[in-house]
């Protein structure tokens, strides 16, 4: 059975043999040589130092997402993000083959896109391009630099690119697999990232800190803060375990600001009461705010509008780091000059509120309460399913619908619960599903959702859901009828 436990060096070193085997470059990594390498990264370019010194300051740091399959280009990209852009830290996202480990296809997209003069793949194909390659692209930049992706099996994608200097690596056995996967089964996914973290662990222990960052916003579609924060909460629990000590938790831009800020605030405050009651103590906690994940407008300027909005947000709720989106977000891939663009609109924001103060603070101390009030009682169902074990609860919790995410693709994702808009925009539970809420919260729910549906004249139904889906890229936040 599945169990939250640090893996033993037998069963990791006879893991590892298969995981470096599976492609040709995983020959190239070296475990001493990789020590020796990252040993020598100024602090400059360590991410976890990055995101430390920025907690330690009240700084809110800048990241873009980016990549294109040729080494040569990808350096071009993130150097114009660097200078142009003036972005904190880097990015390297990788393409959706080698997500899926499917490597041959990614040599193949290596070798079109060679042929093209353009990138025919929407990313980097780290695990391709092996140490030596994905070597030179850190060495070609100066700020520090991280993998993201959207791996469910992502073993050998993380000993290449710390073996190569990335000093953050992203990603986590569920949020990199209900969300992006159909047929993963998640007790698999969950063991292939207790591998990662222990990975990372092996870093720890030879005095190298590396940074883990799981996936916050998970669907990026109207999930409700608790959802996304007992999520977060579990894949911290499972890295902290296998000796991860820089944790970045993720929360993505829900629509309401009071929310947003009571769910930034909450995210942490509970992330590290739970990591202490589990006995953790040698941790860096940091939060990452995710700007607007869902659909953008297709006109440039009132996308910029959204990314403004989320830059808002990021400015009152003082998060350690923003994910930056462009205005191209609605057109597929975006240039380096889109990128840019929505980094330095960003920056202007936060720089212009940096000294300014939200004064609705009971609001959000009373949001803050109810997002934890909810994380407790899915936390404290999880913990009863797996019988105090994080990992065995987890899984049972999936199967039982426990824990759901909403419009997830997994088949092993229930699929029932049911989000929507109140009022005055916060999300809320339409059909719960199986979630263990409490009747005191969802008569509450119930209670903020009858106030929308009299204030539109209609009863609470699916249409809402619907309508609010849609509703940013036309322009609003609540989907309201005609």
């Amino acid at each position: 059975m599945l169990k939250n436990k640090k893996i033993e060096m037998t069963e990791f070193n006879s893991i590892r043999k298969e995981v470096l085997t599976a492609w040709p470059t995983g020959k190239d990594v070296r475990l001493e040589d990789a020590f020796r390498y990252q040993r020598a990264i100024p602090a400059a370019k360590n991410f976890a130092v990055a995101m430390k010194n920025a907690l330690d300051r009240g700084q809110i740091l800048l990241q873009p997402r980016a990549g294109v399959a040729l080494v040569d280009e990808h350096i071009k990209l993130l150097k114009h993000l660097e200078t142009e852009g003036e972005a904190d830290l880097l990015p390297t996202t990788i393409d959706a083959y080698t997500r899926q480990n499917r490597y041959e296809e990614a040599a193949r997209g290596i070798e079109k896109s060679i042929a093209a003069g353009a990138s025919l793949l929407n990313g980097f194909p780290a695990v391709n391009h092996g140490v030596p390659g994905c070597r030179t692209v850190v060495e070609a930049v100066s700020k520090p630099i991280q993998v993201r992706h959207g791996t469910p099996d992502a073993r050998l994608l993380a000993e290449i690119t710390l073996a190569a200097g990335f000093t953050s690596f992203e990603g986590g056995g569920i949020s990199y697999n209900i969300p992006y996967a159909k047929k993963v089964p998640l007790e698999q996914s969950i063991r292939d990232w207790q591998y990662a973290d222990r990975l990372v662990g092996l870093y720890e222990e030879n005095g190298i800190r590396i940074n883990r960052e799981p996936f916050g916003p998970l669907t990026g579609t109207l999930v409700p803060p608790f959802i996304s924060h007992t999520i977060g909460i579990i894949e911290g629990l499972l890295a902290l375990e296998q000796g991860v000590r820089s944790i970045t938790l993720g929360y993505g831009q829900a629509g309401n600001i009071l929310q947003d800020i009571a769910a930034i605030t909450s995210l942490r405050e509970l992330a590290h009461d739970y990591f202490r009651a589990a006995g953790h103590s040698d941790y860096e906690l940091t939060i990452v705010f995710h700007q607007w994940m869902g659909g953008f407008p297709e006109d440039e300027a009132k996308a910029f509008s959204v990314i403004g909005w989320g830059s808002v947000v990021a400015a009152f709720a003082k998060p350690e780091k923003i994910i930056v989106k462009t205005p191209h977000e609605a057109m597929g891939i975006p240039t380096r000059a889109a990128n840019a663009q929505g980094l330095k609109a960003t920056r202007q924001i936060i720089s212009m509120l940096t000294d300014q103060r939200l004064f609705d603070a009971l609001s959000i101390r009373q949001e803050v309460d109810v997002i934890k009030h909810e994380v407790k009682n899915l936390m404290d169902k999880v913990l009863e399913l797996g019988r105090g074990d994080v990992a065995a609860g987890t899984v049972a919790a999936f199967q039982a619908g426990v824990l759901d995410v909403p419009f997830a693709p997994s088949i092993y994702n229930a699929g029932k619960v049911m989000p929507v808009r109140d009022n005055e925009g916060f999300l809320r539970i339409f059909q719960k599903g199986n979630l263990p809420l409490d009747n005191e919260i969802l008569a509450w729910h119930r209670s903020k959702l009858l106030d929308r549906a009299r204030a539109e004249g209609r009863e609470i139904s699916f249409q809402m859901v619907t309508d609010d889906i849609y509703a940013i890229s036309k322009g609003k936040l609540i989907g309201r009828p005609k």
